[in-house]
Formats: C-alpha cells, sequence, structure tokens
C-alpha cells in the first residue's frame, strides 16, 4: 500500500511540476498566453476552392508567442520524372515545414547536396505569405520516399524538397513554425473573408 501512496504523490508532484513549469512563461511575463486558433476543414476547402492563388496557398498565419505558426495547403497535379533527369526542388531559409498528406501520393525528395540555386523574388507572394526567403535549385543526389495519405514528413528549414513522381494528385497540408517571425503574424487568406463565410 505504501508503494502505491509513494507512486501516486509521485505522479501528482510531477504533473505539478509540469503545470508550473508549461505557466511559467505566462506567469513570468505577467501576460496571458495566445488564444487557440481553428482551422476548420471548411477554411481547407473554401481555400482549396478560391479561384485564385497557385499550387501553394497560405490559410492562416497565428503569433503563438515565441514565433509564428503558419497553416497552408498544397496541391500538386500529376508528374513523373525521367530516369537521369534533373529533379528540381524549393528550399526555405528560415521556416521549416511539417507535410500531412490529405489525399494522394507521390514520391517526395528531399536533400542538402544542390546545384544552380536561384533565389525566389522577395516581392512574391508565396514569399512574403507562406514561407519566406527561399531558392529552386537542382537536387544532387538526395533522399527518396513514397508518402500517401494520412503521412507526415518534417521538412526542416534550408533542405531542399520536391515531387519526382505523382500518380494523378497529392494535397497537403504544410504545417510552417516560423521562429524569426518572418511569416505575417495575423495573416487569413481571402477566400475565407468572403460573404458567407
Amino acid at each position: 500500500m505504501k508503494l502505491a501512496t509513494n507512486r501516486s504523490s509521485r505522479a501528482v508532484a510531477a504533473a505539478v511540476s509540469v503545470a508550473a513549469w508549461a505557466a511559467l512563461p505566462s506567469i513570468s511575463l505577467g501576460q496571458a498566453p495566445p488564444p487557440a486558433v481553428d482551422v476548420l476543414k471548411a477554411d481547407i476547402d473554401a481555400v482549396v476552392a478560391a479561384p485564385e492563388g497557385g499550387a501553394d496557398r497560405q490559410i492562416k498565419v497565428v503569433d503563438v508567442g515565441k514565433l509564428n505558426v503558419g497553416v497552408g495547403v498544397l496541391t500538386q497535379g500529376a508528374r513523373k520524372t525521367a530516369p537521369g533527369d534533373p529533379v528540381a526542388g524549393i528550399s526555405h531559409a528560415q521556416v521549416t515545414e511539417v507535410y500531412y498528406v490529405l489525399s494522394g501520393s507521390g514520391i517526395l525528395i528531399t536533400g542538402t547536396e544542390i546545384e544552380g540555386p536561384v533565389p525566389l523574388a522577395a516581392d512574391s507572394e508565396v514569399v512574403k505569405v507562406a514561407v519566406g526567403p527561399s531558392h529552386r535549385a537542382t537536387f544532387m543526389g538526395g533522399e527518396r520516399r513514397t508518402v500517401s495519405a494520412g503521412d507526415v514528413v518534417v521538412i526542416p528549414a534550408g533542405v531542399l524538397h520536391g515531387w519526382v513522381e505523382i500518380p494523378e494528385q497529392v494535397r497537403y497540408l504544410s504545417i510552417r513554425p516560423d521562429p524569426d517571425r518572418v511569416l505575417p503574424a495575423g495573416y487569413v487568406n481571402p477566400a475565407l473573408a468572403r460573404p458567407g463565410r
């Protein structure tokens, strides 16, 4: 009985310690944490259905205290790179991406050995709103993996990434931690501001 009591006491003490540690930034700064922000399926569907925008569509950018977090949705169409042909990709200097595949499948390539980097225009929508300073380049090697609905891939800032093959289409969410705050906090995709939304 004493052993169970000690375990219970330790569990309660650990839970209280974790809760106190988690609350410390808010308490020590005298401010409440930012509120939670929803990105609903209806929001994703509205952004995908909007007539404007390219393959990469930012839904929202949220200030979560120590960093901003962007949430985007991307749709890539069918493609197949012939064996031996170069594969191009994109890399973001300051923003990590976490892909969650919603539908479809494809062969994703990632790597850090590249050639011919070309910066994206600083005033482009994708740089200003979605991913911050970035460049396109060609892979020299790289790691290939097949991903499909339900899979998650974490792509750190600075890692080139692209698609080698997509049989039909792949659609995925991109969660974008932004510790340098290059993404515009408070951004909401214009498709969500339309009447009836």
